[in-house]
């Protein structure tokens, strides 16, 4: 086969390099991703939870930390929307800014874990050899602990606070996408638009860059949507245990066990930033759901 006709055969696989989301496919799946129900609703959630964390100096009506001792443990009111805590503290508010550890959880922290074991992930199943059975043999490892034990225990050796909490969740992460990445690149490795890549002089580096990761990007995008909710309670649970964001920093976890102690005596205290975690969590469920859908229409035709 002559060079010209090799790039031709490389130029050919332009069309399916990413995993059947080309830049029309994009436009593609966003529109089957609103047309289904749940992933209109989860994509509406998510855009919410964006602006609340954007603005949130602008939507809260008090400073989160700022204390009205007189109005101790009110119930909501038109002055306090979702009432006060034990310090006077405005729940509404508290709140509004508890969303951005969240966010950050959901969507830095999988990010992160995203981009490193999207790394070590084509590396292993590239190279193969005595690379990949050490880097996967380590995350094999991590894979053995249930996530919120493996986030406890790093943070227990790194110490409380929101930064050690965020590296936690996201070394629980890498595991999976390490793996996953491996898994499409082995498919794809031996595949003939990479054998003519090769063949036409493309260096290992172009090859992954630019023929063997794109193939990636679908189930990539995919479990990072699946992988945020989780990440998100994660976070929620270190706060919780005092583990993660720290007081007077509010955040949805360190609110629901500050209120355990005063459940009898306000019951809306636990009840808002119980309420927020649900409907995050749900929504973005439902978002991973559709946009699974959404690339892989043959699921929706699997279940008519």
């Amino acid at each position: 086969m002559s060079g010209d006709a090799l790039k031709l055969t490389v130029a050919g696989s332009e069309g399916t390099r990413f995993g059947g989301v080309t830049e029309s496919g994009i436009v593609a799946v966003l529109h089957r991703l609103i047309r289904t129900r749940k992933g209109a609703a989860g994509l509406t959630i998510l855009l919410l939870l964006l602006i609340v964390a954007l603005f949130a100096p602008y939507l809260a009506r008090y400073n989160p930390n700022e204390n009205h001792l007189a109005a101790q443990l009110a119930p909501p009111s038109a002055i306090y929307w979702f009432g006060t805590d034990e310090l006077g503290r405005d729940i509404f508010s508290r709140v509004i800014y508890g969303s951005r550890p969240s966010l950050l959880a959901g969507l830095l922290t999988v990010f992160l874990a995203a981009v490193v074991g999207s790394l070590t992930g084509v590396l292993g199943g590239y190279y193969r050899g005595w690379f990949d059975l050490a880097v996967m043999r380590v995350w094999d490892t991590l894979l053995a602990f249930p996530a919120i034990f493996l986030a406890i225990g790093i943070v227990s050796i790194l110490g409380p606070g929101w930064i050690n909490g965020t590296l936690a969740i996201t070394i629980v992460n890498i595991p999976v996408f390490a793996r996953l990445v491996r898994a499409v690149t082995i498919s794809v490795v031996e595949k003939d638009f990479i054998v003519s890549a090769r063949a036409i002089g493309c260096s290992d580096w172009q090859v992954m860059l630019t023929h063997v990761f794109p193939n990636c990007l679908a189930p990539l995008i995919v479990q990072m949507a699946i992988a945020a909710p989780d990440a998100i309670l994660v976070e929620a649970a270190l706060s919780f245990l005092g583990l993660g964001s720290q007081p007077p920093d509010p955040s949805w976890g360190n609110m629901l066990s500050s209120a355990q102690g005063y459940i009898y005596r306000s019951a809306t205290y636990a009840l808002f930033p119980g309420l927020a975690i649900t409907l995050v969590v749900l929504g973005m469920n439902f978002f991973a759901d559709g946009l699974q859908d959404a690339i892989d229409p043959r699921r929706i035709r699997g279940r008519e």
